[in-house]
């Protein structure tokens, strides 16, 4: 059989779908059991963000690993061990008493989950190469809904005061058993590279990653920083701070979801030239408004215009031929999430020198910025 064909069928793209589903539901299960964790192990806000570096720290590590490994070895197993990993380590966590303890498995959690998040990209793009049309926003789009899976899985069954460590059993059964519902879609197929551990990112793959660093710094800052902006700068009630993320996710999960259908009829570059501008439109309507309500416009707007500028990068990976395909979705990702850690504290930093909102005006700059690197880029 044709590798192209054998490469695309609805159970590789359901099984696609279903790793993305995952990744998102036990990164958002996780940030949902923080307080428990830092309850458990007494330890301070400042402790919390040296054990979120570990973790970060952990999925950089992990993800130069899994472009020679999806190599060698294949998606199939490459996800089947990195996804059973997390689901494993996602129960030790809670179990964790001590601070080095818990570093070190949520350094090992990370490099579980940044494996993970390669993998299935590699495979993401390998799948939609042998479509004839775009499928890589609708992937990306179930991380979202994985993500509101999760905190939704989590936050239900803590509200019901089911135990934490029963609902980590739970959330983690779910995931081990969609894992084995998608065992049959996953890619067997190796490329059997015996090249090294890493190699640097070349040419266009920097770019595709610089693009993927700003939309996720971008992305992070609104996450990170949205609640504190909208209750000191727009007087918003502290209990309804978290309508900046609800809005900005809500719109790039339909952003996502609809994002194969826009890029098919529109075609990529008008869709990364669109989103672009939205999002810099979104950023500045948030900054430049007195009332809270269109500021959530504004960050809805910035959820929908990048929605599907990351989907597309990812496919730019699956054009080019500098690199190969497994090592060039490493490199962006590695590259990518490194603008997810670096967000937080560039924007705080900014906010120490200057202002919060002086700091976000510097990520409208970056988006302008990703905006004309991206032109360079074939789509």
């Amino acid at each position: 059989m044709d590798n192209s064909v054998s490469n695309n069928t609805p159970q590789t793209r359901l099984a696609t779908r279903i790793m993305f589903l995952s990744a998102g539901m036990i990164t958002a299960a996780w940030a949902s059991i923080i307080p428990f964790v830092k309850y458990n192990v007494q330890i301070s806000d400042g402790v919390i963000g040296g054990l979120l570096l570990c973790l970060g720290a952990g999925a950089l590590a992990g993800m130069p690993l899994a472009g020679v490994w999806a190599g060698r070895i294949g998606c199939k197993r490459l996800l089947t061990a990195s996804v059973l990993s997390f689901a494993i380590l996602f129960l030790l966590i809670p179990m964790m008493e001590s601070i080095y303890s818990l570093a070190f498995t949520l350094f090992l959690f990370g490099m579980s989950i940044g494996l993970t998040d390669c993998a299935m990209n590699i495979q993401a793009v390998v799948v939609e190469k042998a479509s004839d049309k775009p499928l890589m926003s609708g992937f990306h789009g179930f991380y979202s809904l994985g993500g509101m899976a999760g905190a939704l899985v989590m936050t239900t069954q803590l509200s019901l005061d089911v135990p934490v460590m029963l609902a980590c059993v739970v959330t983690s059964i779910l995931v081990v058993a969609m894992l084995l519902y998608s065992l049959t879609g996953l890619l067997n197929n190796a490329e059997n590279s015996s090249g090294p551990i890493m190699i640097m990112p070349r040419s266009i793959v920097v770019l595709i990653g610089l693009v993927c660093s700003i939309l996720f710094l971008s992305e992070g800052t609104v996450l990170d920083w949205s609640g504190i902006y909208l209750t000191e700068f727009m007087n918003i009630e502290t209990s309804s701070a978290g309508l900046g993320v609800a809005s900005f996710s809500v719109a790039m999960t339909i952003g996502r979801l609809t994002g194969d259908k826009i890029v098919s009829s529109m075609g990529p570059r008008i869709v990364i030239n669109a989103g672009a501008l939205t999002a810099i439109f979104g950023f500045l309507l948030t900054l430049h408004t007195d009332t809270w309500q269109l500021a959530l416009a504004g960050y809805a707007l910035i959820g929908f215009g990048c929605a599907n500028i990351v989907p597309i990068m990812f496919s730019a990976t699956g054009k080019q031929t500098v690199m190969p395909e497994s090592m060039a979705v490493t490199a962006v990702s590695t590259l990518g999430y490194a603008g997810v850690l670096a967000g937080p504290a560039l924007v705080g930093f900014g906010a120490e020198l200057f202002s919060l909102p002086v700091s976000l005006h510097i990520i409208v700059g970056l988006m302008v910025l990703a905006l004309l690197i991206s032109l360079k880029i074939r789509v």
